[in-house]
Order: structure tokens, then C-alpha cells, then sequence
């Protein structure tokens, strides 16, 4: 059932993995359509930079933890929509792909349907148990999971992200300023349709309020089909820097891998992360026909090449530069 805009004011959407980059685009699309927010993160302290997103009291960070299911349940007690926004894109410690993506799935899951509340779960294009990727094995086992506690639960397929604080065109344009050139694992071929983050929030925001099929599959991209050389060019381009593209194939692209996934900031390339770019990572036929999509929620989704600049522009080689108003 929809959530109806006049009770926004006394709905409780609970969020877990609000802080993060997609996190906190989502508080705010939801914040902006007057509801009270519970933010479930394990460090409440560290996230007091979601309070400015809404009005006073309207935002709330709680701590809890995936490992220990007690603190899942208390954390979204009175709520009528939980979401579920926690990923990692590389393992650390306790925060395994299973850990995170499949069985803390699972426990916020079983707890949002133990209480009748409102399952929005966020995954990604490439979930696929059959896949070379850890990360995308780990992320179609969530979602079977995920069905398997709550039927009518939504789950959402973002292709790649960007925006403001993304880790990737961010990660990009720093590495152009500090290297001669920038690598095309496996020659740039990679078919992707990045998503603009605000579009996606957007998406989330409504399946929350119920706007979206129960126990259905949404894939979520942007305008255009791009291939990682494009992706690149599109960053030089806008940051003004020149620099040579050089192929990586695939077999070297992983043994770089394995020296590379210990190197700090945007030199880092995980052997799981070099797995992921070996599949294209766009919306299928299948999700277009039938409407499950951006554009079948009413979205009409930004193309990278218009946003982009509003925040790369930092990056720019050109001291003269001066940012366009949004």
C-alpha cells in the first residue's frame, strides 16, 4: 500500500547504510517528501553530517549492526518502510561480501517483515550467483534472500553511479592529475550505463512509498550506453587534461590486481573489481519491455555528461575556470 503524503509527517522510513554516497542522496529525496528518518549506521557519531539534509529532528542516526540481528530489530521498530542501501565494493575484515550483501540482507529482510513494514532493497546490475565477481554473486544471493523473508519486497539494480563524492569519475579525474595516463582494463570495451545518484535516490524514494510492483526487479540507468574509453574521454574532456589511454588486457589487468588492491586512493584495483569490468553492466531488454526502469517510474534520468561538469570541475586543468550554475 502507498504511503500518503499527508502522513508523511508521522511515517517512519528507516535507512540502513544512510551515510554512504547513495545514502545520503536518499535522505534527502526522502527528508524533501517530509518523512522521519531513521538512519541505521554502525557509527552514529560519524554521520552527524546528514542532520543538515532535513529539518530539526526530522533525520535521526542510530547504531546498529548486520552481525548481530537484535540490533537490526530494534533499529527499525515503528517503522512502516525499510531500505536497505549497504554495499561494499571491496572486502575488509568482518565486512565480507556474504557478511554485508547477503546475509546482513537477509537479517534486514526477516526483521522488516516480522514488523509488515515496507522492503526496498537496493542491489545492482551484474547480481548474478553464476558470475566471475564475488561482489555479484554475493549481491543475487541478497536479493534471493531477500525475497525469500519478504515476497513483496522491491529490489532496485542501479548500473554504475555518479554524482558529487562518487568514487568513480572522482577517483578518474584525481588519478589524471597525478599520472601520464589512464589504464583500459581490458581495452575500455566495457559497455556501462552510468546512473545519475539523485535519479536513483529518486527511484528509491518512491519504491519506499510504494509506488513501485511488489516483488519485482527494477534495473535503474541513465540516458546513454557508454563504453569505459568513452567514460574516460568524457573526464578528460570536462577536467581539460590531456592524457594517453593505454590498454590493459585482461591477463595483466589481474596480475596488477594483486599488488594493486593493497595501494592507497584511486590506485587501487581489486582482482574482484577487474572480475566486475568483464560484463557489461547495462539495463536489459527484458527490464525496458516491461517497464521496469527509470523512465517506466516517470524518472527521466540525467546523462553523465551534463552532470558531471557541475562537480568535476574542480579537477580542471584551466586555473580560469569558472563552474556552471546547476
Amino acid at each position: 500500500m502507498a504511503l500518503h503524503a499527508a502522513a508523511n509527517l508521522e511515517t517512519l522510513i528507516t535507512v540502513f547504510g544512510g551515510s554512504g554516497f547513495l545514502g545520503r542522496n536518499v535522505v534527502r529525496a526522502l527528508a524533501k517528501r517530509g518523512y522521519r528518518i531513521r538512519v541505521a549506521v554502525r557509527r552514529p557519531e560519524l554521520a552527524g553530517h546528514l542532520q543538515p539534509l532535513g529539518r530539526v529532528g526530522q533525520i535521526h542516526p542510530v547504531q546498529a549492526n548486520l552481525r548481530y540481528p537484535a540490533s537490526v530489530e530494534a533499529v527499525m521498530r515503528g517503522s512502516e518502510a525499510v531500505v536497505n542501501l549497504v554495499g561494499t565494493l571491496a572486502e575488509s575484515g568482518a565486512q565480507t561480501f556474504d557478511a554485508v550483501q547477503t546475509k546482513g540482507a537477509e537479517t534486514i529482510a526477516k526483521a522488516a517483515a516480522a514488523i509488515g513494514a515496507q522492503v526496498v532493497h537496493v542491489s545492482a546490475i551484474g547480481a548474478d550467483e553464476n558470475s566471475p565477481s564475488a561482489y555479484f554473486r554475493s549481491k543475487a544471493l541478497g536479493e534471493k534472500a531477500v525475497l525469500a523473508a519478504a515476497p513483496s519486497a522491491t529490489i532496485l539494480r542501479p548500473s554504475l553511479l555518479f554524482g558529487p563524492e562518487d568514487q568513480f569519475t572522482n577517483r578518474f579525474a584525481s588519478l589524471a592529475r597525478i599520472s601520464p595516463f589512464l589504464p583500459l582494463i581490458g581495452g575500455g570495451e566495457t559497455r556501462i550505463q552510468p546512473a545519475y545518484v539523485a535519479d536513483v535516490a529518486n527511484a528509491v524514494a518512491d519504491a519506499a512509498e510504494g509506488k513501485t510492483k511488489p516483488g519485482v526487479t527494477y534495473e535503474l540507468g541513465g540516458p546513454d550506453v557508454l563504453t569505459m574509453r568513452e567514460i574516460m574521454e568524457i573526464i578528460l574532456k570536462i577536467t581539460d587534461r590531456k592524457r594517453m589511454l593505454i590498454s590493459l588486457p585482461w591477463g595483466l589487468a589481474k596480475l596488477k590486481s594483486q599488488f594493486l588492491q593493497f595501494a592507497p586512493g584511486p590506485l587501487t584495483l581489486t582482482p574482484d573489481q577487474v572480475a566486475m569490468l568483464q560484463v557489461d553492466n547495462v539495463v536489459s531488454d527484458e527490464a525496458k519491455a516491461a517497464g521496469l526502469t527509470l523512465q517506466g517510474l516517470g524518472i527521466t534520468p540525467e546523462a553523465m555528461e551534463a552532470i558531471a561538469p557541475q562537480y568535476l570541475w574542480r579537477f580542471r586543468a584551466a586555473g580560469q575556470f569558472q563552474r556552471k550554475s546547476a
